[in-house]
């Protein structure tokens, strides 16, 4: 169950020029209301690896997966695969978990299939050295 969390601070901080004051908010921001479509079926994951990175996930990054979610072709997902997570992009012709790094191969989804736990919504990037867990 993901906890609501309230930070102060502006919404939107601009990283070209100066926006007018008036812009400036300075209440309470509910990120669960910013990030999560359905509360009851969605969960914060914590990415290993560099499978991802062409698609700005990172390792150490967290995601937001929404079980809810039906998953089509372009899909980013976490899928169960031989009784572990993986986080691919989902593709259907030919069906194959593909991942955003040249250094590794796509993954042919067997006959059988494979178990689509949900699809990504969001990604966290940390950019302090250690992610959030830095002292």
């Amino acid at each position: 169950m993901l906890r609501s969390i309230t930070m102060e601070g502006p919404p939107v901080v601009p990283a070209g020029f100066p926006s007018p004051a008036e812009d400036y908010y300075d209440g309470p921001i509910d990120l669960d209301a910013h990030l999560i479509r359905n509360p009851a079926a969605t969960f914060i994951m914590r990415i290993s690896g560099r499978s991802m990175e062409g698609v700005g996930i990172h390792d150490g990054d967290e995601i937001i997966v929404d079980r809810s979610l039906r998953a089509g072709d372009g899909s980013i997902i976490v899928a169960v695969l031989d009784n572990e997570f993986t986080c691919k992009t989902l593709r259907t012709d030919p069906p194959r978990l593909e991942p955003a790094n040249p250094d590794f191969e796509p993954i042919p989804i067997p006959e059988e299939g494979i178990t689509v736990w949900g699809v990504v919504t969001t990604v966290i990037h940390h950019v302090l050295p250690g992610g959030a867990h830095a002292g």
